[in-house]
């Protein structure tokens, strides 16, 4: 019987665990840490009662993946949970924008601004499930709908802040800027709308939903599935080397490159080695799970429905935070992104204080401490948060990345998003999935199609390994 070891037990490593094991292959995943999920963990940080995502809270790339329909998990007690509003955008003054799932909603919320929005994503909207069948995988392949892809390309290839032009009021324009903010990508770059155009048509097509009972629910439902298909997980189990791993007919690493070529060696080609050593990872998040009284009193009403809210004001000023950050300098306003899942949760909170997930910007390897900055961004536009705060759980850079060693210097997209490297990740390859030896796959979010809890990485990785095993 053939047989499989998977490193790491992140949504990635499990996909490719549960697609292996439903093609009839024995195995085993081993993970490093005492829990399983990665960036999908889920705990009471703060206070009992009140459940945190400890890294990826939104899913809009999770419902209706190719991962998604091969295997159904929701018998195995994932539910899908949905905000009114999907994210909103606070401004100085009590002003701002928000995104609905409705394209027409959002565009009539968007005054002057509606019909423009509507012209750009309506249509990207209408054939997301088309589109996404050819940007999440590697970018060498013949694209099923390139018609409607190359639509898609046109926007995303762009600056943010040349794209933000197309609309004319500062509310619609940060409402864009917000979204491609997720980048961790100076705002002014070449294919810096990639991430924007890519989440702010999900929100319209999938919504952002939670999952309900902490993102750690998804891994979960993986693992039983997992379970059901004969596959066993081990925790506490460090891989440091493939000599661990002999007598596996495949092997799947949900590592970072770097990782990768150590546990590898002498193994990897040469040319593999160097590109998985020059792989670069960009800035850093600088984590506060913060327990609330009665929730945060945003002077923007439609950010109190809101499952994400972005902080950071106009785009002239996150593209200039940004810029720093990417430069290595901490700005004093830097972009902080909030997570409310309670909203679409109720679960998650109890006896009238709620859990909030929020993260800041900062620079990789970054030793400072952004609590204030990001208390200070919130306290901006709800004027009395500080007030309500009930407990705080810090997670400082180099915490992000003990706990989770894909994570290189804080890094929770694993891998700088340049145009390269965004686009050809983690090397130029037919196959970006194959290492070069011999049954090894990389299955990390450091392959296409990126970071998310989609598990798609894994699930790509894992059919790259049927295919070269003749399973497929």
């Amino acid at each position: 019987m053939t047989t499989a070891i998977v490193v790491g037990s992140g949504p990635n490593g499990l996909a490719a665990a549960v697609t292996l094991a439903h093609a009839g292959i024995r195995v085993r995943v081993l993970e490093a840490a005492p829990t399983i999920g990665g960036g999908t963990r889920s705990g009471e940080y703060t206070l009992p009662g009140l459940l945190h995502d400890e890294c990826s809270g939104f899913h809009p790339l999770a419902v209706d993946s190719a991962f998604a329909r091969a295997f159904d998990l929701e018998p195995y007690g994932l539910r899908w949970r949905w905000p009114e509003v999907q994210y909103a955008h606070p401004l100085d003054e009590g002003r701002g924008a928000a995104a609905w799932r409705s394209v027409e909603e959002t565009a009539r919320n968007l005054g002057q601004d509606g019909a423009a929005w509507h012209r750009l994503f309506g249509p990207l909207a209408e054939h997301f499930g088309a589109i996404t069948e050819d940007f999440t995988k590697p970018i060498l392949h013949l694209p099923q709908h390139p018609v409607k892809l190359a639509k898609f390309g046109l926007r995303a290839g762009m600056p943010a802040t040349l794209l933000a032009q197309r609309w004319s009021t500062a509310e619609a324009r940060a409402l864009f800027a917000g979204v491609a903010a997720h980048s961790f990508r100076p705002l002014g770059s070449l294919a810096s709308s990639a991430i924007g155009v890519a989440l702010g048509t999900a929100a319209h097509a999938y919504g952002w939903p939670v999952a309900e009972g902490g993102s750690a629910a998804i891994t979960t439902a993986m693992a039983a599935l997992l379970a059901k298909h004969g596959g066993s997980i081990e925790t506490n189990t460090t891989v440091s080397s493939l000599h661990q791993l002999a007598g596996a007919d495949i092997i799947m690493l949900d590592t970072s490159p770097r990782a990768a070529a150590q546990i590898m060696g002498q193994r990897l080609p040469r040319r593999v080695a160097r590109a998985y050593r020059r792989y670069r990872h960009g800035p850093a998040a600088y984590q506060v799970a913060f327990a609330v009284e009665g929730g945060i009193p945003w002077l923007y009403e439609p950010a109190r429905r809101a499952g994400t809210v972005h902080l950071g004001g106009t785009v002239d000023e996150l593209a200039a935070a940004e810029k720093e950050v990417w430069r290595g300098t901490m700005p004093q306003r830097p972009f902080v992104l909030l997570g409310q899942q309670y909203l679409a949760d109720p679960s998650r909170a109890a006896d009238g204080v709620v859990p909030i997930d929020a993260y800041a910007h900062v620079p990789a390897n970054w030793n400072g401490d952004a609590t204030e900055a990001i208390e200070s961004q919130i306290e901006r536009y709800a004027p009395g948060f500080r007030a309500r705060i009930v407990a705080r759980h810090i997670r400082s850079v180099a915490a992000v990345e003990v706990h989770n060693a894909n994570y290189v210097g804080g890094d929770i997209v694993t891998g700088a998003n340049q145009p390269l490297q965004l686009v050809f990740r983690p090397r130029i390859a037919l196959d970006p999935y194959f290492t070069g030896v011999d049954g090894v796959f990389l299955c990390s979010a450091a392959t296409p199609p990126g970071a998310g809890a989609h598990g798609l990485c894994g699930y790509r990785a894992a059919q790259s390994a049927l295919r070269r095993h003749g399973l497929r």
